[in-house]
């Protein structure tokens, strides 16, 4: 029996004239299994400076994506800008030029599977997580509502940590956060990336870098005591090691496609401590490489 495959209409996937995906202006053939995807689009390019070739150097808006190989593995590095909302267009549009036939535009037959690791800077929440240490992100609790708009998010998310961490809070109504949701990354990325020398950690994904992270500058928090609540959380052991704005996003969305997904974080400020080290651009590269290795 012949079953109809699913059609996506030009308002839903935008493909570009030169028959690139909208927003980041790549096309199908350069689009490798292995992505590293990092906020700053200046950072693309120390990624792609360890490359021994490449193929492909695009750029739009804030997205900037490079396609080479690196020790013979092929890798794409796009740079997403900050926040879930952006991770939200990156993460659609790569699975679309992965698993979306371009000319019919109809979902391919065989899915195809990408390894998707985010590179970032992070904010440590434990006295453990002083400035300088590497977090993997084994979960990551989302304050950015968006896995909320997509169907499954029950099936992918730990509903019993997300009730434990609501009571913890205290949080009701309207008051800080659109149901905050836990997300697992895959489990065997995590193991290889993190392997014995990073902190395997519980992320926040912040819907904003003041307020929602508990930073007050002219105007009070709606809980002043959101950060020391956080802090103390343990939910089976697990305690919630930093704060970034990007991981529950790529993770959610990752589970709900078929995907493997992970982030991996520089701390660069330590909330307990009140320390931050501006000068980190220097030594976030001892990360990539090491993503680079292992990914």
């Amino acid at each position: 029996m012949y079953i109809m495959k699913k059609y996506f209409a030009e308002s839903e996937l935008i493909i570009n004239s030169d028959g690139s995906v909208f927003h980041l202006h790549v096309k199908p053939e350069f689009l490798a299994d292995k992505v590293i995807l990092v906020g700053d689009p200046g950072r693309v390019e120390l990624v792609a400076s360890h490359f021994d070739s490449r193929e492909c150097d695009v750029e739009s808006r804030e997205f900037h994506t490079i396609t080479g190989t690196y020790k013979g593995k092929r890798i794409t590095v796009v740079s997403t800008g900050i926040g879930c909302d952006n991770v939200d267009i990156v993460v659609n549009e790569l699975d679309a030029l992965a698993n979306i036939d371009f000319n019919t535009r109809e979902e391919k037959e065989n899915f195809r599977q990408l390894t998707l690791v985010r590179i970032g800077t992070c904010g440590g929440l434990q006295p453990f997580t002083p400035v300088g240490t590497f977090v993997c992100s084994q979960k990551s609790i989302g304050f950015d509502g968006l896995l909320n708009f997509y169907a499954g998010r029950n099936a992918v998310c730990e509903l019993p940590m997300e009730r434990a961490f609501l009571n913890h809070m205290g949080w009701s109504g309207n008051m800080c956060a659109p149901a905050p949701y836990v997300i697992a990354a895959n489990e065997e990325l995590v193991d290889r990336i993190a392997a014995n020398d990073m902190v395997r950690g519980v992320t926040i994904a912040c819907g904003g870098f003041f307020g929602p992270q508990g930073r007050q500058l002219r105007v009070p928090l709606a809980d002043p005591n959101q950060n020391s609540k956080i802090e103390s959380f343990d939910y089976e052991g697990q305690k919630i090691t930093n704060f970034e704005m990007e991981s529950s996003a790529l993770a959610g969305l990752a589970k709900l496609m078929g995907h493997k997904a992970t982030t991996v974080c520089m701390v660069i400020a330590n909330r307990v401590a009140k320390k931050a080290d501006t000068g980190y651009k220097n030594h976030i590269d001892d990360l990539i490489k090491t993503v680079l290795d292992r990914i």
